[in-house]
């Protein structure tokens, strides 16, 4: 039984139980708590909750699911053992206050035994039993049920019929909220099948779950209480590819002399023969003993089961949205990719490989699955574009960890200040180095880790400018401050009263009941103004909101609670500085749906700043934005202005937000939230202040793109009359540099073309008389050779040389007298350069580039490295160079 018969077996049995079929949720979370979706429940929580009124009161589907990262984290037992993943599918059946145990009980036997041939004599069934300081009482109802049917199958039900405590067999949401006890069914998989039921929850290979059915009949309150629900409901899960493998594996139950393996299953076994095309190795399925495999073949499978699981993992978050990134559910992304690539090593994979076998999972699921289809190319630019940029930092870092360890044996622990200079320096994963060493029999001072990792948060925190504001003293007031100022009525002799004054080392705050002003929050800066009261006027600088929602209105010029503290105040803001950052605030949502237009909906957003004069808006994705898609989403951008369409503002409970409204910012939300909607294309979560209509923005010019780290770009523009301004400085620019060159617009390209073509003659008539120079230094360097095993060995200083000229003249050196190794360095303007370069045959002999370089570099206190034909660095200049040449290994 093939893994897409599998599934479809499923949904097919329960569909003919009169369940609805639905898609699997996307593995980006509706609920702030989570970093992916991780079970099959999670699209349902709102139905449990009575938030939400299921669209069908029976539901049955397969879910994508991810475990790494946050609680549920399996991603260092990948590639170790049978079972483990980052990515699966649960499959489940759902009733919402329908059936209950006794048609949940029956249809998993009824599925398992009559339509999947499940030997019965195998099957163990779990049941609730509580113990000591237990919720709720002993489940007989589940307990007889399951009795019935193993009598009826001529079993023992005091065999086959297991108790469990909370811990194996309770279910709950969370510390409150519905919950019930669960019973789960169990296979024996031990050759015989005569384990008696003994290995049940023993954490044993040869007897494992199979499916775990919840009954959700309890709400639990704080006080401990467990009380009936008034709508009972069942919420079931059964891993698809333990399933799979259990299947497959006794080849469908008449072989139990194997143990059963989800990597031995064709859910894997596409994967694994793409992966043997390419490396020119063959998976055989054997694991390591004590997590620790050994070198060859053991090595060589935990990779192919590393591998084979992240892409599948990387290759369905991406076709859901999420992109490998530097924060959060993102950051995840790309601590598996990078630990797939680093297990590509093992297979002799250097160049980009990751990427090639999308195809084949595409081809494999993306019938059941449509969006890894229509997002195969976005998949496969994604994964290509992180591990190029990956491969440079992955070959300096094995480098010097390969340097630093050299020399130490089994059981020493690796420099926690070294590991940190990894992190830090050179941006190498603790988990990567953690995995290096762990091969190598070695461990980690994370004492001295830590202690580097808190030495840096000090140094971040020291260096960010930030208030830490206090409450005062003189007050028990924490109530929030009603915000007013999204009426711009209210923005001119608004009345508030002040109930707190806060002073903080030379800074003053007016706390007020209510306020037009908008504080600092969400990227949008905050408004200035005016506080005027009995005939005293305070100078509005700043505006932050603390965590109890009070606003702190920083001001000049007074002092003094007891002068302040219950006076009315008018309070003005400065209404042409609020239109601006309106206009920039309501360009940043058009510019985002702009992007997700023209580069697709995997844009996400991942920080914004919006002033008064500019805006600034990062954003996921893996490669640069060409000119050409620039000036579209310039273009598009513009032309919806032109509508000068309404810009509406709503209330509404987050469950309850429509589908199209995006809701990207930072995921954390509370019951109620602020939609912001123009002309029904765009809409957004948004609790910032915005223009009436796009007509008020006037225009949008895009100023820059560029990449802030990998897989995440920054967009800034201006708006309005920035907008006006920016376009007016160039167009003035252009026009003088028209009158400079003395030509006509439709001159100006050839009229350049004939600038640049001249400079590059003199630069070829200047580089053809230092090359003449040069050939002479050459000459020499040539002569001072040294040999070694036949290898010529060339070091020197030579004099004022700029990095490329120092390249050309080592590389030129190199190639005269082969094999050879050259090593020269230059000294120009303050700075040393460095280059090393190695002949193939030098190569082959052992020498490497990079290593000679990085020596040098390290005794100059510079940076420098590369492969082992060719190596550059650099260093400050006056450091001791002819010393440290001389005291170079090449040269001792």
């Amino acid at each position: 039984m093939k893994a897409t018969d599998i599934r479809k077996s499923f949904l097919d049995f329960f569909a003919s139980k009169n369940h609805k079929i639905v898609s699997s949720a996307s593995l980006l979370p509706e609920s702030p708590n989570l970093l992916f979706t991780n079970a099959g429940m999670n699209q349902f929580v709102p139905y449990f909750l009575g938030d939400q009124q299921a669209s069908s009161s029976r539901i049955s589907d397969t879910q994508k699911c991810i475990r790494a990262g946050g609680k549920h984290n399996d991603l260092e037992d990948v590639g170790l053992d049978t079972y483990h993943h980052t990515f699966f599918e649960m499959l489940g059946n759902w009733s919402f206050g329908d059936y209950f145990k006794k048609e949940a009980i029956e249809w998993a036997w009824e599925l398992l035994v009559d339509v999947w041939k499940f030997p019965p004599e195998r099957l163990y069934a779990t049941v609730y039993k509580p113990g000591v300081g237990d919720p709720a009482d002993f489940d007989q109802e589940a307990h007889d049920l399951w009795s019935e049917i193993f009598q009826k199958a001529g079993l023992d039900p005091s065999i086959h019929v297991v108790t469990g405590g909370k811990k194996d067999n309770f279910w709950m949401m969370g510390e409150t909220g519905p919950c019930g006890p669960c019973s789960e069914l169990h296979l024996d998989l031990t050759p015989n099948g005569d384990s008696g039921g003994k290995l049940v929850n023993a954490d044993s290979h040869l007897c494992i779950e199979i499916w775990n059915l919840v009954f959700i009949q309890f709400n639990a309150d704080k006080r401990g209480t467990f009380s009936p629900l008034g709508s009972k409901h069942v919420d079931t899960g059964m891993g698809f590819e333990r399933v799979a493998a259990v299947i497959q594996a006794t080849k469908q139950f008449t072989d139990f002399s194997k143990p059963a393996s989800n990597y031995d299953t064709d859910v894997f076994s596409p994967l694994f023969q793409k992966l043997e095309e390419m490396s020119g190795m063959s998976y055989q399925s054997t694991l390591p003993n004590n997590g620790k495999p050994t070198e060859g073949q053991e090595e060589t499978d935990v990779a192919f089961r590393v591998i084979a699981d992240h892409l599948r993992a990387l290759s369905f978050s991406i076709a859901d949205g999420i992109l490998p990134g530097n924060s959060d559910r993102n950051y995840v992304l790309r601590r598996i990719l990078r630990r797939a690539v680093r297990y590509g090593r093992t297979l002799g994979f250097t160049d980009p490989f990751f990427y090639k076998l999308v195809p084949v999972l595409v081809d494999q699921m993306g019938e059941f699955f449509p969006e890894l289809t229509e997002r195969k190319e976005l998949i496969e630019k994604t994964l290509r574009s992180e591990e190029e940029s990956f491969n440079k930092t992955l070959d300096r870092g094995i480098e010097l960890f390969s340097r630093e360890t050299k020399g130490m044996e089994a059981g020493q622990a690796l420099s926690g200040k070294f590991a940190f200079k990894l992190y830090d320096t050179f941006g190498f994963p603790i988990d990567l180095t953690e995995l290096m060493a762990r091969e190598r029999g070695l461990t980690i001072d994370h004492q001295e880790f830590e202690a580097q990792m808190d030495a840096q948060r000090k140094r971040a925190r020291k260096a960010h400018k930030s208030v830490d504001i206090l409450v005062s003293e003189s007050s028990d007031c924490a109530d929030s401050t009603i915000f007013t100022g999204y009426d711009l009525s209210c923005l001119n002799d608004f009345s508030a009263t002040c109930i707190d004054w806060i002073e903080q080392e030379d800074k003053k705050y007016l706390v007020l009941d209510q306020s037009p002003f908008y504080a600092e929050m969400g990227g949008q800066m905050s408004d200035t103004g005016t506080a005027h009261f009995e005939g005293t006027s305070l100078k509005v600088k700043h505006v932050a909101k603390d965590s109890n929602g009070r606003f702190l209105h920083q001001v000049d010029g007074h002092s003094g609670a007891s002068e302040v503290i219950g006076k009315a105040f008018s309070l003005t803001v400065d209404l042409a500085k609020r239109l601006a950052i309106q206009r920039h605030h309501t360009a940043t949502h058009i510019l985002h749906w702009a992007l997700r237009e023209v580069l697709g909906d995997h844009v996400r957003q991942a920080g914004s700043l919006v002033q008064q004069d500019r805006l600034r808006f990062d954003f996921s994705h893996f490669e640069a934005v060409s000119e050409e898609k620039l000036q579209t989403i310039e273009r598009i951008s513009n032309e919806k202005l032109l509508l000068n369409e309404q810009v509406k503002t709503y209330e509404i409970p987050f469950s309850e937000k429509p589908d199209g409204v995006i809701a990207f910012f930072g995921d954390k939300y509370g019951e109620l939230v602020r939609v912001v909607d123009l002309g029904g294309w765009s809409q957004e979560l948004c609790g910032g202040t915005h223009v009436q209509t796009g007509g008020e923005i006037g225009s949008i010019r895009v100023i820059s793109e560029s990449a802030i780290s990998a897989g995440t770009r920054r967009l800034e523009a201006v708006a309005g009359l920035s907008a006006y301004q920016w376009t007016d400085e160039r167009v003035n620019g252009y026009n003088q540099l028209l009158k400079r060159l003395g030509c006509q617009p439709h001159e100006l390209d050839g009229r350049i073309d004939q600038m640049q073509g001249k400079v590059k003659n003199l630069e070829k008539q200047l580089r053809s008389i230092e090359q003449k120079g040069q050939s002479g230094i050459a000459d020499g360097l040539i002569n001072s050779a040294k040999e070694r095993d036949g290898i010529k060995i060339i070091t020197g200083k030579v004099t004022n040389l700029a990095p490329n000229d120092l390249r050309a003249l080592t590389a030129q050196i190199n190639k005269r007298c082969a094999p050879s190794v050259v090593l020269l360095a230059s000294e120009k303007e303050g700075k040393c350069s460095m280059v090393c370069i190695c002949s193939s045959q030098a190569v082959e002999s052992g020498h490497k580039a990079g290593t000679y370089l990085a020596e040098l570099s390290d005794k100059l206190g510079g940076k420098g490295g590369g492969k082992p034909d060719f190596a550059m660095g650099g260093a400050p200049a006056n450091k001791g160079l002819d010393e440290a040449l001389a005291s170079h290994s090449l040269n001792t």
